[in-house]
């Protein structure tokens, strides 16, 4: 009996074993299937992390990287391939926002460090209803009374988003021996302008702060200005070409000729001292005649591309791209005969079409132009062989700089608002002059003045109480003094004869700042022969590059206002009359024609573009 117990006990313990096996084999299965979904939990956890950090790259980064044209484009999508250098090692300067400061930096020169508060939106613009879509009392109200002759905005289709890019795009390789045709280029598909819907962007403007500002302690002074320009000149450079062309060769050739040019002491049509270099100037301006060639890019839709306005404020803009359009002389159809590229949008169409009243955001603004800079470069080559150098936009807006401070970085901008400390960078952006055009028909009415000697008002101001420089004027000077015609906003009267006649019989006429540094009143005051007091620090005149401005106009600190009227009567009557014989010869400068004229604005326009370029370039 015990025998056959001790079997029974040894067959129970085997099946024991046999269960305990099985069920630790099932448990080990259990376990690996587990694994393998937590395995698989990590990876597709890894890959969304790798999706959010790969967005987070694409929205920030700038279109100052060469944007790979071998990739597949679509809408909202741009693969970015940096370019290595924009600047050489020792570049002066480029902005970067950290927080809600503008920061200026530079490698060599504490002097180009420079920091500009964005916290309150003012700084951004004008204090002005955002329900209202015409922004032509931005600052110069004594002054904007319409003329008959003005037109009045287009109605404009507030639906209006951004170009859809097609994905399908030949490689760099293929792009590079494509021959581009205008003509046929302009008959392919017209990618069209289709809602965008969201609104909701996350990086908005603050909203304004009214609060009285004060001028700026570090102002940077004229003569400060003349440094950093020559400064930025021996040290910026572009990105070099991704490959060489023809026209790269002739820019340096052309470059080595003005550096080497003969010296003239006169000329009959130019006055020589208006000019830093008069003879670099004439050479410079005669090589761009017999060189330059310029592409037009006709892709995008109106009315922010290829629809110019005409008249009041920010008319410098829509003028240039109307004479430019249809210029003979530069324009060529062969972009790979081209020397520069024009964006041809208007800053104020892209304001007036899809700003979004009460919004504070620019967002919307820069995703357009972002979607039109992927549909250009989706389909040429030309942006990314110089990384978007040889590029060049003119825009009057106030809000241009922000639109087109990261994603137009490397081009040459023609910027109204030519702060110093607001992103502009001396000896490659150029100042574009701020032209009030009361009448499009007739641009050049009322133009000239009384000669000095009938003159009897010393200095004489008008306008809005826009920013913080003119309630300081108007505290010191309104009413305190016979001599200082100095005025809140003017009653209005037909044409503005109130007003202009007060600048043709001023000596000085002051050009205060509103919200920005520019104002249209400079140009008025050349266009009245009356001498211009700028008061606005960091302000950047326009043709920076190659006009003396000391040989015509006054600078005046912000900080001295109190001082307004002795600094006036200290400079000698012969100085004043010097100054005011500049003014005249100055004047053919800062004028618009239906039909360009020699030394106008518009070849001045585009001198400062091509005089610019010509000081980026250098031999690979």
């Amino acid at each position: 009996m015990s025998k056959c117990y001790v079997v029974s006990v040894d067959y129970d313990s085997s099946k024991v074993r046999q269960q305990l096996t099985q069920q630790f084999l099932r448990m080990g299965q259990k376990l690996l299937r587990l694994c393998l979904l937590e395995a698989r939990r990590l990876i597709w956890l890894a890959g969304m992390m790798f999706v959010v950090i790969f967005a987070f790259y694409y929205f920030e980064f700038p279109f100052g990287y060469v944007l790979s044209s071998s990739s597949s484009f679509s809408a909202g999508k741009v693969s970015l391939v940096p370019n290595g250098h924009s600047h050489s090692g020792d570049s002066p300067s480029k902005s970067e926002v950290v927080g809600n400061m503008t920061i200026s930096i530079s490698s060599n020169s504490p002097s180009t460090f420079f920091t500009h508060e964005r916290a309150n939106w003012t700084s951004q613009g004008r204090d002005r209803n955002p329900e209202n879509a015409s922004v032509s009392d931005r600052n110069e109200s004594s002054s904007m009374n319409s003329s008959p002759n003005a037109t009045s905005p287009p109605v404009v289709n507030k639906n209006i988003s951004t170009p859809i890019v097609n994905s399908n795009i030949s490689t760099l390789e293929t792009e590079r021996t494509k021959t581009f045709d205008i003509n046929e280029n302009s008959r392919k598909s017209q990618k069209h302008l289709t809602p965008s819907g969201n609104n909701s962007y996350p990086n908005r403007v603050p909203k304004l702060n009214k609060g009285l500002e004060m001028p700026d302690s570090s102002a940077v002074s004229i003569s400060e200005m003349n440094g950093l320009l020559l400064q930025n000149r021996a040290s910026y450079k572009s990105m070099a070409p991704r490959w060489s062309a023809e026209v790269d060769r002739e820019l340096l050739n052309a470059k080595s000729l003005i550096e080497n040019a003969p010296i003239i002491k006169n000329d009959p049509n130019i006055y020589a001292p208006l000019y830093r270099n008069f003879s670099i100037f004439k050479r410079s301006y005669e090589l761009m005649e017999e060189t330059l060639k310029v592409y037009v890019y006709r892709e995008g839709e109106k009315p922010v591309l290829h629809q110019p306005r005409l008249n009041g404020i920010y008319a410098s803009e829509g003028w240039f791209m109307k004479l430019l359009e249809i210029n003979k002389k530069f324009l060529t159809r062969n972009p790979r005969k081209a020397h520069l590229f024009y964006l041809p949008f208007s800053s104020l169409m892209l304001e007036e079409t899809l700003y979004i009243a009460n919004s504070h955001s620019f967002d919307n603004l820069k995703q357009y132009l972002k979607n039109y800079l992927n549909l250009i470069t989706s389909k040429y080559p030309f942006w990314n062989r110089t990384g978007g150098a040889d590029h060049f936009l003119v825009a009057c807006h106030d809000w241009a700089p922000t639109e087109t401070n990261q994603l137009m970085a490397n081009c040459i901008r023609a910027l109204c608002n030519a702060d110093v400390k607001g992103g502009f960078v001396l000896g490659k952006d150029a100042s574009l002059p701020e032209t009030l055009v009361r009448s499009f028909r007739s641009p050049l009415r009322d133009l000239g003045g009384k000669p000095p000697s009938q003159r009897s008002i010393l200095a004489f101001f008008a306008g809005s109480m826009h920013g913080y420089v003119r309630p300081l004027l108007l505290q010191h000077w309104e009413n305190k003094d016979p001599d200082m015609k100095i005025f809140g906003r003017m009653p209005k009267s037909k044409g503005n004869k109130n007003y202009i006649r007060h600048m043709k019989n001023s000596k000085y006429c002051i050009c205060a700042k509103g919200y920005e540094v520019n104002s249209p009143r400079v140009v008025e005051a050349i266009f009245y022969e009356c001498v211009p007091v700028i008061i606005s620090d960091n302000f950047v005149p326009p043709f920076f590059e190659v006009l003396n401005w000391d040989s015509f106009a006054v600078f005046i600190l912000e900080k001295d206002i109190p001082n307004l009227k002795s600094i006036l009567l200290s400079i000698p009557e012969k100085r004043y009359l010097g100054m005011q014989m500049g003014v005249k010869k100055v004047q053919k400068h800062f004028l618009w024609h239906a039909k360009p004229e020699k030394y106008d604005i518009f070849h001045l326009v585009l001198h400062s573009v091509w005089y610019n370029r010509l000081h980026q370039i250098s031999p690979r």
